[in-house]
């Protein structure tokens, strides 16, 4: 086993960035979903409501966030002073605002008023405590600092659809080679190079899968979603890969060799 692929996601609900390498830090993987996009509410936006917002795609250059938003150009990501309270799910965290620029470019792509907003290292929304006892903090992401998948279960499920899908569609953090198809179920903690992940839970999917990441449209099928549901339907929803929290900071790279540390 080893890792196939590493990505990050600057903005959540943007496009992601496949890296050979990421450094992980208290939030998970640095940069992974420290923007998230804000309506008026100061609600969080996503692919569910705005399935156009996958056609935006995302950069990192030395540590700065770029986005290139469709009829409107690149944009840097820059942080203003200026405070305000978001929701992401169930929780209030506390945010700055970027500068308007690029809120006023991603207002006109969307059709409404909306904003990009960085969540600082002054601010901590803890990982669900009814899942992880520790005190650990997450980004924007929706629970959890890391999803896990293998490509041997989108082989799996690709050899159920009439039109296969990309690895893109469930928008993970680290995906692994050399298993066989669902053996991820029974993880409980994998080493990935020297670092040790706790898995917490499965990832239910839910509408976000059946975005076109290229187009930004639905599938009218409801595809691979309705074939999952056939199958992968447990207590925790319709599920595709693994949440999971890391034990460290550290580094991981493409290549990394990858060791069940503990499993059902």
């Amino acid at each position: 086993m080893k890792v196939h692929s590493l990505f990050v996601y600057p903005v959540k609900a943007l496009s992601g960035v496949e890296v050979p390498a990421f450094a992980m830090d208290d939030f998970g993987p640095e940069h992974d979903r420290r923007w998230m996009i804000v309506d008026e509410d100061r609600r969080f936006v996503t692919q569910r409501e705005h399935p156009e917002l996958a056609r935006i795609t995302t950069s990192l250059e030395n540590g700065q966030v770029r986005v290139e938003i469709p009829g409107e150009g690149a944009h840097p990501l820059v942080q203003t002073a200026e405070e305000l309270r978001v929701l992401v799910w169930r929780d209030w965290v506390k945010a700055v605002i970027g500068e308007p620029q690029a809120n006023e470019a991603l207002s006109r792509f969307c059709g409404k008023p909306v904003r990009f907003v960085f969540m600082p290292d002054s601010s901590f929304r803890r990982v669900d405590a009814g899942r992880v006892e520790a005190y650990r903090r997450v980004g924007f992401a929706d629970g959890f600092p890391f999803l896990i998948t293998s490509t041997s279960s989108l082989d799996e499920l690709n050899g159920r659809l009439d039109t296969p899908v990309e690895m893109r569609r469930f928008r993970p953090n680290i995906v692994i080679e050399g298993t066989q198809p669902w053996d991820e179920d029974g993880w409980q903690a994998l080493i990935i190079a020297e670092q040790v992940f706790s898995i917490v839970k499965p990832c239910s999917r839910c509408v976000v899968t059946t975005v076109d990441p290229e187009s930004g449209i639905r599938d009218p099928a409801v595809q691979p979603l309705r074939t999952l549901s056939r199958y992968r339907r447990t207590a925790d929803g319709v599920i595709f890969g693994q949440n999971a929290i890391h034990e460290s900071t550290g580094r991981i790279r493409v290549g990394d060799p990858v060791t069940v540390k503990r499993s059902e």
